[in-house]
């Protein structure tokens, strides 16, 4: 069973920084592509980087240059490390696992972030 818990989350200035966790387990990495979603208030759900396995990210062009993906399987966890962080990152971050990389989701809990001026 797939399970996803995130952490990290808090409130920051404008151009801080955060480090997201989420720690993963019931999959085959070389079999999922994992995703990190950002919710902002009253907007949908939106992908903004994914990877599969050791590949190559593929970032949201509103946060490349400023977020990285990161995976370190001996600890079994995700991370996304936030820099830069604008007013318009504020939301609920959420790590996804998709299991055979066809669309179906699994998420976690997630977790908020607030980027104030």
């Amino acid at each position: 069973q797939v399970q996803l818990v995130e952490s990290g989350g808090g409130s920051v200035q404008s151009g801080g920084s955060l480090r997201l966790s989420c720690e993963v387990s019931g999959f085959t990495y070389s079999e999922t592509c994992l995703y990190w979603f950002h919710q902002a208030p009253g907007q949908e759900r939106q992908a903004i980087v994914g990877i599969l396995y050791n590949g190559k990210p593929t970032y949201r062009d509103s946060v490349k240059g400023r977020f990285t993906i990161s995976l370190d399987v001996a600890k079994n966890t995700l991370f996304l490390q936030m820099n830069s962080l604008k007013i318009e990152d504020t939301g609920m971050y959420y790590c996804a696992a998709d299991r055979g990389c066809d669309g179906k989701n699994q998420w976690g809990q997630g977790t908020r972030v607030t980027v104030s001026s």
